[in-house]
């Protein structure tokens, strides 16, 4: 028997002693950087850097004042403490609807008591409640557009005459794209040489934008931001979401325009084309606010207003489901800059404001985050035409040629063009072709199309503003490729890309092994979870776009390792909450934009495993960045859900949902076939319940907490009663998921002569068994779902079974990842059979990433959140995994080599924060302080 040993190796030893030194490079309001918008006191944040192992903070000095007056807001003193994150500054002398600014900076001392220098200047500012006294501006009011009202306006239902003349009944005009502008003076108006600088200085100035459903906002004619398709979309009757813009620099002196593009988003979904539903809180509309701060300390406020004017946009038809069009020849030049002559745009209407509660948009902005050229061009002949004409239902122009862009992705098209004024070029796009070569919208939604007529003047550059698709391929029509024949003369395509948008979210790490399947899976749930990344996480950004919510929990651990959702998380909860039916229900989707009413639709209304992400999901917050403050807010909605369910149960058992939904096996996937839908439902019914009490617990309810315990007991008694058989040892069906979730939730009890249920241990090794057992007689393959992967996948590595995981996913076959590679799939794909689906960008089934950072990796959060958890897994014939994850405090860096029998740790640990470090096979564990350190032991 070989004894290990282990070596610590400190690498950044300095040769001589000298003060340690420790400088503030980032710092946070609300865990969020730049100018942040806060409603109440705010908690800052910083992160330390040190070129010495194991520094720390040992107290902290905060200055607040405002930005410009200087006035003194806060100073905490030197206070003794460790914290560095969440630090509250209650009792400071925030004024709601201060018109300026905060500026904030902050010091440390180390622990030798040295000090650092102070920070850079941060700054945050109040949220405006008076944004609610500007109207609401647009072309036409509600009533007028006799818009119909409801949310079921969804499959069969859009067929029945009576909607359908509904829909029809609607004015045209609640469905135009319009541009709104408006002019200004800034500061002191200047006669006679307009260069001369006004004597009012501007020191701030602060725009909040809400245009919807989407909006763009010049100023002076140059766009402000690059977000895509803002405000982020949200249940307008519960939540309207603004945007801030600091706009002191695109200011001048004299007068100024502001310009603003209005389009439907899922605000006005009227339909056209494709059509997933239908749903409209209005016609297009503008609340807008400019609040302008002199150095005289005056200030001047423009608001949205009877002096505004709109005309039709170019945009002249667009719908977040069926694409858009854009008629160049409608462009007016210089709309929204000074000295435009608008004498002929019309005064714009007073319209109803959206029945939602106003808040400021806390989420980072959907934007254009990558690109890609073209990798093939296939011209269609003749034959092809005709015959896909007939398969895609639409006739197919004669100049077609299909363009593969290399990777599947959320966004549209770019081009630039060259024509006379009038040709029109026609962009259709897919993630899939036809037999012929054509692209095929079949499974995704169609017709999805762009349409773009030239005005005539040179190269023109175009992309849509209000609508996206999921696709990798673009076919042309009505144009050609530079350098081809064009003996029609047709529009010249100079350039065409894809452009991918998505949330720009952070990305928080880094992943790669000596595996090629597990880096190249990596990618694949990548780019699915970028393509469904939104203004919330979609099931895929083509036939639905919708909120489907179990992703959210059951994907997490996953996206939390990825992603920095800080912000994003929280806004994925206020949508959360303003679905939730008054009588507790959760709906599976959130927003829910249609209500799914009908024969066979109930599942898809309600299922504990989608709704439960309102209870579960918080939790996976706080034990990511420390923060309990959406298990607190959403208390009473987490208690609601759970007392809606124990209505819907029968003696403990609910048997309602879609279960392990997408199970594999010899059957084309989709409700759950190898597990009970009552056994899925009544584990995630008494997993809420757990959490639950886990709340109860941190809001100090002893009431609850009896409660619900009692409550869970009750679930557990009949649990087992129902699915367990004591003589096999086996729960429901005896399947993967059928088993991995009573030991996942530790369900796995056995009453005692008092009735009271205890962990059983053997009946646990029992049930582990006979799991490991199944995945073997499967050929080390799942036959797990959406619900199932995560339970089956978590189960088997806490219980150690690494090399089984390892085994499950290290091939090319289905179900697996290296199958959709070999099939070529570009984003992880709805089936794990890509041929077998109608979908090929899902991130549901990317529970994987959570295994590959938490084990093979090996890091993981510990209770006090300034402690981590350092536990590497090698597994198979892996010979080495690097990876590096962003906290709050710091990058975490793992890097590790296994090759000879010796195995080799190079870890970073962030300042003033410790890591515990496992090293396989070695039960006692090291404790090291910030820094980077080297770890050798012999395996």
């Amino acid at each position: 028997m070989n004894i290990k040993k282990y070596l610590l190796l400190f690498l950044c030893l300095p040769c001589f002693m000298q003060a340690k030194t420790i400088t503030i490079s980032r710092l946070t309001c609300e865990m969020q950087e730049g100018l942040v918008v806060v409603e109440g006191s705010p908690r800052l944040g910083w992160v330390m850097e040190s070129p010495e192992n194991g520094t720390r903070q040992s107290a902290y000095e905060i200055d607040i004042r405002e930005a410009f007056t200087g006035r003194s807001v806060w100073n905490s003193g030197k206070v003794y403490s460790t914290q560095s994150q969440l630090v509250s500054i209650e009792g400071a002398d925030i004024r709601p609807d201060n018109q300026f600014n905060y500026s904030w900076r902050v010091r440390v001392w180390d622990e030798t008591d040295a000090p650092s220098e102070w920070s850079r200047e941060a700054k945050f500012r109040s949220a405006s409640s008076r944004l609610s006294e500007g109207k609401w501006i647009g072309a036409i009011t509600r009533q007028n557009a006799h818009l119909p009202e409801g949310r079921k306006f969804h499959g069969g239902e859009l067929k029945k005459p009576e909607v359908k003349a509904a829909w029809e009944a609607v004015d045209t005009l609640a469905k135009k794209s319009i541009c709104l502008r408006r002019t200004f003076q800034v500061g002191d108006r200047t006669e006679g040489n307009t260069n001369r600088q006004s004597g009012k200085k501007i020191v701030e100035a602060t725009a909040y934008v809400c245009g919807l459903g989407f909006y763009e906002f010049s100023l002076n004619g140059k766009k402000v931001g690059n977000s895509e398709f803002a405000p982020l979309w949200s249940d307008y009757d519960k939540t309207v979401y603004y945007n801030t813009y600091d706009v002191t620099e695109q200011l001048r002196h004299g007068e100024n325009a502001v310009g603003i593009l209005l389009g439907n988003g899922f605000y006005n979904v009227q339909g056209g084309r494709y059509r997933k539903l239908q749903i409209s809180f209005g016609p297009p509309t503008l609340l807008f606010e400019l609040v302008i701060n002199y150095e005289d300390g005056t200030s001047t406020t423009l608001r949205s207003d009877n002096d505004w004017k709109y005309d039709f946009s170019p945009v002249t038809f667009n719908c977040i489901y069926g694409g858009e069009d854009y008629d160049a020849r409608r462009e007016q030049k210089g709309w929204n800059q000074v000295g435009f002559d608008d004498s002929h745009w019309r005064p714009v209407v007073i319209q109803e404001a959206p029945k939602g509660i106003l808040r400021p948009q806390m989420a980072p902005p959907v934007k254009i985050m990558e690109r890609y050229d073209i990798q093939k061009v296939t011209k269609l002949n003749a034959e092809q035409i005709a015959s896909a004409s007939k398969s895609t239902k639409r006739t197919v122009d004669p100049s077609a040629f299909v363009l593969d862009m290399g990777q599947n992705l959320a966004g549209f098209p770019e081009i630039t063009v060259r024509g006379k004024r009038g040709q029109k070029v026609t962009l259709l796009v897919a993630e899939a072709l036809t037999d012929e070569g054509a692209c095929n919208q079949r499974q995704t939604g169609r017709q999805h199309y762009y349409e773009y007529t030239l005005k005539g003047e040179g190269d023109e550059t175009w992309h849509p503003r209000f609508s996206y698709y999921g696709f990798r391929y673009i076919q042309v029509e009505g144009a050609v490729l530079k350098g081809q024949k064009n003996p029609q003369r047709l529009p010249v395509l100079k350039n065409i890309q894809s452009s991918f948008v998505f949330n720009s979210a952070k990305k928080v790490s880094t992943f790669e092994s000596s595996n090629r399947i597990f880096n190249a899976a990596h990618r694949l749930i990548e780019k699915a979870v970028r393509s469904n990344m939104q203004s919330v996480f979609t099931d895929c950004p083509h036939r639905e776009k919708l909120g489907w919510l179990e992703q959210v929990h059951l994907n997490g651990p996953g996206l939390l390792y990825n992603y920095d959702l800080t912000a994003y998380a929280p806004q994925i909860m206020q949508n959360m909450a303003d679905a939730q039916h008054a009588n507790g229900a959760m709906p599976t989707t959130a927003p829910e934009y249609v209500v799914f009413e009908g024969p066979g639709m109930d599942a898809f209304a309600e299922s504990p495993e989608w709704g439960g992400s309102l209870v579960i999901f918080p939790f996976m917050y706080y034990e990511t960045y420390g923060d309990d403050s959406l298990i607190k807010k959403y208390y009473p909605n987490m208690r609601r859900y759970v007392d809606y369910l124990k209505t819907r149960a029968e003696m403990g058992i609910l048997s309602f949902g879609l279960g392990d939904w997408y199970d594999y096996g010899d059957f084309r996937a989709g409700f759950s076939r190898n597990t009970p839908v009552p056994l899925v439902a009544t584990a995630h019914y008494y997993m809420t319940v757990m959490f639950l009490i886990k709340a109860a617990k941190m809001v100090g309810n002893d009431f609850d907490i009896h409660y619900y315990t009692s409550l869970a007991h009750e679930i557990l008694a009949s649990f087992n009663k129902c699915f367990l058989n004591k003589e096999t040892a086996q729960y429901g069906t005896g399947s993967q998921c059928s088993n991995a979730l009573p030991l996942f939730l530790q369900m796995t009890q056995d009453s005692d002569e008092q009735g009271s249920y205890q962990p059983d241990a053997k009946l646990d090794e029992k049930v582990l068994m006979n799991l490991i057992k199944d995945v073997e007689a499967h050929g080390n393959r799942l036959t797990t779902g959406d619900v199932g992967n995560r339970y089956l996948i978590q189960t088997l590595a806490r219980n150690g079974q690494h090399e089984l995981i390892y085994k499950m996913f290290n091939h090319e076959e289905a179900p697996g990842y290296g199958f959709q590679l070999k099939f070529g799939a570009t984003t992880l794909t709805e089936q794990w059979d890509p041929r077998q689906g109608s979908s090929w960008n899902h991130f549901m089934m990317g529970q994987i990433d959570e295994w590959f950072f938490n084990s093979l990796v090996g890091i993981r959060p510990s209770t006090t959140y300034q402690k981590f958890i350092i536990a590497p897994q090698p597994v198979g014939d892996l010979k080495y995994v690097k990876a590096s994850y962003e906290t709050l405090y710091g990058t975490i860096v793992v890097d590790w080599t296994s090759q000879n029998g010796i195995f080799t740790l190079n870890i970073s640990v962030p300042v003033n924060t410790t890591a515990v470090v496992y090293l396989p096979g070695e039960k006692e564990p090291k404790e090291i302080q910030s820094g980077t350190y080297q770890l050798v032991c012999a395996r």
